[in-house]
C-alpha cells in the first residue's frame, strides 16, 4: 500500500460523522442542539448516555483502527511507528473537519485522539482516561477532563518513552489543538458557566 493512500483512508474513517448521523437518526440535527458539537459529549447531552456511549466508542475506535491496520500494510522502508502516527493524526483531522460534511466543523477531536493514543500507547493513555473519568465524576465538567488529560498525557509519555520519543512531540501537538479548540469552553469555566455533564438538552 502506498503511504499516501494509507493517510487518506485515515483521514476518511476519521471523517465518519457518527455523531451526526446518531443525531439524523433521532431526526436532530446537533449542529443545532446543545453545544452545536459533533461530539460524544454533546450527543450525551441531546440523546442520552446510551448513544452518547455508542458515539465516543465509534469515535475511538476510527482513531485506532487506523493506526492498528493501516501501518503494517505500507509498502516504504522507513519505520512504520512514524506512519502509525502519520495515520492516527490524519484520522484526528478527518473528524474534526470530515469530508463527508463538506469539511465544515466536526468535533473537537478527543475521543478520537483517545482512540489514537490508545493504540499508540496503552498504558499511559489508560492512565490518563482513568483521571480523566475521575475528573468528570468529580466536577462535572467533560471539558475540564479533556484539558487536564491533554496535560497528563504527555507528561506520562515523557516518563514512559523519553522526551525525544516521537510520539512526545504529537502528543503536545495534540494537546495545544485540545487547548485551541477548548478555548470557548475555558472561558466558560473561568466565567462560572461552562455545562455540566449529566444535563441533557432540548431537541
Amino acid at each position: 500500500m502506498h503511504p499516501a493512500l494509507a493517510l487518506a483512508l485515515s483521514y476518511a474513517a476519521g471523517s465518519i460523522p457518527f455523531a451526526w448521523l446518531a443525531g439524523k437518526g433521532a431526526g436532530v440535527d446537533l449542529r443545532l442542539q446543545g453545544s452545536g458539537n459533533l461530539g460524544a459529549t454533546n450527543v450525551f447531552r441531546v440523546l442520552g448516555w446510551k448513544v452518547g456511549l455508542a458515539v465516543f466508542l465509534a469515535d475511538a475506535l476510527k482513531g485506532a483502527l487506523p493506526v492498528l491496520l493501516l501501518p503494517p500494510r505500507i509498502s516504504t522502508t522507513a519505520d512504520t511507528t512514524l506512519w502509525a502516527i502519520g495515520c492516527g493524526i490524519a484520522a484526528i483531522a478527518g473528524h474534526v473537519r470530515p469530508i463527508f460534511l463538506g469539511l465544515r466543523k466536526g468535533g473537537k477531536g478527543v475521543a478520537t485522539a483517545a482512540g489514537v493514543f490508545l493504540a499508540l500507547a496503552p498504558v499511559p493513555m489508560l492512565v490518563t482516561f482513568a483521571l480523566f473519568v475521575a475528573v468528570v465524576l468529580a466536577t462535572g465538567y467533560v471539558s475540564l477532563g479533556s484539558l487536564v488529560s491533554a496535560v497528563l498525557l504527555p507528561t506520562l509519555l515523557v516518563v514512559t518513552q523519553g522526551v525525544r520519543a516521537p510520539l512526545v512531540a504529537v502528543s503536545v501537538l495534540v494537546a495545544l489543538f485540545v487547548f485551541w479548540t477548548h478555548r470557548a469552553n475555558i472561558g466558560r469555566l473561568r466565567r462560572g458557566e461552562e455545562h455540566r455533564f449529566g444535563k441533557r438538552g432540548r431537541a
